[in-house]
């Protein structure tokens, strides 16, 4: 698996693709390519992002539309606009939309080189504690996890996991329903008595056997259940999805 940051250019300008293309490789970035909207989507589709940058003025498909899409088929996907244009009403909608920034062409490199890792940024540092009394699934999400940027803590059962939730906050807590001891339900339950605010994924491999379970937590506020093997992509999307959403929370209390 490539650990290096992937990013995708969506632009007309072929030129201005390869030279940008060149650069961002040559500073250790996986680098993908898009001609146009309907391209960007495809690709999108079949991979997760860790940043595209995104042009405005694009033929059939502008990039405001084509970031509205992209948002419906992979929420909370980092995106950062590029216009050599005076198109102000464009720049506001996409402002608006959830765009983390925009940059004017002819780029200039370290300011863009700059903004891609303030928003890779955004996401390090988030707090991420896997509960799971399977070894192997609790080395796989940390190795995964860490390499985009999470901090990452294990629990092999429910008590260690309640333990560590009472010594410090974390940004998502992620929890297999069958557990030693304490399930997964009744280890969400005590760790969002004691914090109301805690934001929890679901994780199993029997559908049928916890769907009981699965449904009182999902009903309790439990924020999704996703089921074994775990489809990564989901898993990151999901995870980039709520940090933006406390983001947000963070901005409208200032």
């Amino acid at each position: 698996m490539d650990e290096r940051p992937r990013i995708l250019i969506v632009d007309d300008d072929p030129s201005m693709t390869r030279t940008t293309a060149l650069i961002l490789k040559h500073k250790g970035y996986t680098v993908d390519t898009a001609k146009d909207g309907p391209a960007a989507l495809a690709q999108v589709r079949e991979a997760a992002f860790d940043v595209i940058l995104m042009d405005i003025k694009m033929p059939l498909m502008d990039g405001v539309e084509t970031y509205k899409r992209i948002k419906a088929a992979r929420p909370g996907t980092a995106v950062i606009m590029m216009t050599a244009y005076a198109v102000e009403d464009l720049v506001a909608e996409a402002l608006h939309e959830g765009a983390c920034g925009v940059i004017y062409k002819p780029l200039d490199i370290e300011r863009t080189l700059g903004l891609i890792e303030e928003v890779r940024e955004q996401r390090r540092g988030a707090m991420v504690l896997v509960v799971d009394d399977d070894p192997g699934t609790c080395l796989t999400l940390r190795q995964i996890l860490e390499r985009k940027g999470y901090a990452v803590v294990t629990a092999p059962d429910g008590e260690s996991a309640i333990s560590l939730a009472r010594t410090r906050q974390y940004d998502v807590i992620l929890i297999d329903m069958k557990l030693p001891t304490l399930n997964g339900l009744e280890t969400y339950l005590v760790i969002r008595e004691a914090n109301p605010q805690v934001v929890a994924i679901m994780m199993t491999a029997y559908r049928q056997e916890m769907a009981d379970l699965v449904e009182a937590a999902l009903d309790s506020s439990a924020y999704a259940c996703l089921y074994k093997p775990l489809d990564v992509d989901e898993l990151l999307e999901l995870l980039e999805q709520i940090v933006r959403q406390k983001e947000r929370k963070g901005a409208d209390a200032v």
